[in-house]
């Protein structure tokens, strides 16, 4: 089982309430130190299951005592191993209701998908050559390639996770890094597709203007299997959700399509972008509910269960006038 190091500062005053917290918590393994003569170091090993529980009961308490701060460090083995109690079969425990990474590794994993940087614009621009000259060269791997530099997935799950913890600089943010990533698409392939050659009868290109159900389908399954994947900390299952969910490649599609003059098809390729937006926020924002990621407070959780529900309700009726536009079409 995936263990955590919480390292714990604090002032000396508060060790003998922090020793109680955790006798309260049970079946956890702590030791202190000390660090210089106004703050110790408390060292909690603990489950990934139980960090956020641990997180959230100290954050309660000392958040605002001076000098509080906890620190999460990934364990890779000990020694000896650490035995879980066994649980009585009959009795739900909070591990079984969320087996995942607490919200703030959740968070600090995902933020960075959201940050507007060089970094991101090179990736957006470097897949979108990749993937343009995959379709354009009706080459398999190449289009694969782009799949997996993959740019969009990140700013996605950021903005169905700030939808659940009611985060407003989160979500802002990753709809700006979304939004300037497609222009930058966009703006590349439109011009790509004015000055290049693209046969719309490639395979590679032509699937992409043909949406059908299996697309929604598709979408819906590897949104909730993308989510999931960063919740259970299962970073490498995110490569097979880039490949199975992906959102650049329509969309270049589209860009290629439309500088080629070719606007009825573009059309088609669009909806099959849109399909993959749609249901990568939806799924995403039902898997983080289902695994329990909301904030601390109860206030936040009020405002993000609203939030919530006001999400779902928006992108399950973007589904539906995207299903009704695939059956006209």
């Amino acid at each position: 089982m995936a263990q955590r190091l919480i390292k714990i500062v604090m002032a000396p005053t508060y060790l003998e309430r922090s020793r109680s917290l955790l006798d309260e918590l049970d079946n956890l393994t702590y030791w202190e130190e000390e660090e210089s003569e106004n703050s110790v170091v408390c060292n909690v090993l603990s489950s990934v299951e139980r960090c956020e529980e641990v997180m959230d009961c100290f954050e309660q308490q000392f958040a605002h005592s001076e000098g509080f701060r906890m620190i999460v460090f990934p364990v890779e083995a000990t020694v000896p191993r650490i035995i879980e109690p066994v649980e009585d079969s009959t009795t739900e425990t909070k591990a079984d209701k969320a087996a995942r990474v607490s919200r703030e590794v959740l968070y600090s994993t995902i933020v960075d998908s959201t940050k507007n940087n060089r970094t991101y614009v090179m990736m957006v621009v470097l897949s979108t050559v990749v993937a343009s000259i995959g379709l354009l060269n009706n080459n398999v791997a190449v289009i694969i390639g782009a799949m997996v530099i993959a740019p969009f997935l990140g700013p996605n799950v950021a903005l169905a996770l700030a939808t659940c913890l009611a985060d407003k600089e989160l979500g802002n943010n990753a709809l700006k890094t979304f939004g300037s990533g497609i222009l930058i698409v966009l703006a590349l392939t439109i011009c790509a597709g004015y000055l290049l050659p693209v046969d719309s009868t490639v395979p590679e290109i032509a699937a992409r203007t043909e949406p059908s159900f299996y697309d929604i389908v598709l979408a819906l399954a590897s949104g909730a299997a993308g989510v999931l994947a960063f919740t259970t900390g299962a970073s490498a299952s995110v490569i097979g959700v880039m490949v199975a969910v992906a959102l650049l490649p329509p969309l270049a599609t589209f860009g290629l399509l439309l500088g080629n003059g070719e606007v009825g098809l573009s059309f088609g390729a669009l909806l099959l972008f849109l399909a993959n937006v749609i249901c990568v926020n939806l799924a995403g924002v039902a898997t983080f509910i289902f695994q329990g990621v909301t904030p601390r407070v109860w206030w936040e959780a009020d405002k993000a269960q609203k939030a919530s529900k006001k999400a779902l309700t928006i992108w399950a009726i973007g589904l539906f006038l995207l299903c009704t536009l695939l059956i006209i079409w």
